[in-house]
């Protein structure tokens, strides 16, 4: 069998099956060791697979001043404290549950009922007026543009647009009474 110093020099020509070995010998202890260390079997898992990647790439530069397990073990700890030091993410059972950005079912049926009656009371308003409201409130023409659509002036288009919104807000007044 031959020494952790012997593989490591194999694995450093680019041996894989030397890697191999090496890494059978060394993973259980350095996983158990990574576990105590961070208290979550996955990240432990990352760091020994962090650990396992980094002997690989260091392999052709690493010299034998001392025992490749106490080196190894170094490894392990420094990626552990990395990993310790990094904001860990909340776990999903300690975020709370997220806000609903939709309006509760009373406001929806208001809002439904609202829209309806806004709907209404345009349906009810002379063709002519329902145009202007339609073309400078929903469809965002100006004044200008609405007057040439419905080849008047301008200032026939405003006197229209007040004449609705007076008679929206006669009809619409109960609505502001909730």
């Amino acid at each position: 069998m031959d020494s952790d110093e012997e593989l490591m020099a194999r694995v450093g020509a680019g041996s894989e099956p030397a890697f191999r070995e090496l890494a059978a010998r060394h993973v259980a202890p350095m996983l158990r060791l990574a576990r105590r260390f961070l208290r979550n079997g996955a990240d432990a898992e990352d760091v020994v697979q962090d650990a396992l990647m980094r002997i690989w790439a260091q392999a052709p530069r690493w010299r034998p001043e001392a025992a490749l397990r106490t080196w190894l073990y170094r490894v392990v700890v420094n990626l552990c404290i990395d990993r310790d030091r990094r904001v860990s993410p909340a776990s999903l059972d300690d975020v709370p549950d997220p806000a609903d950005p939709a309006p509760d079912p009373q406001a929806r049926m208001e809002e439904i009922q609202t829209a309806s009656a806004v709907t209404e009371a345009l349906a009810e308003l002379p063709a002519r007026q329902r145009a202007a409201v339609t073309l400078t409130y929903y469809e965002g023409f100006s004044d200008a543009e609405a007057a040439a659509i419905l080849a008047t002036s301008a200032g026939s288009v405003e006197s229209l647009l007040v004449r609705a919104r007076r008679t929206l807000r006669d009809r619409l007044a109960h609505l502001r009474m909730r």
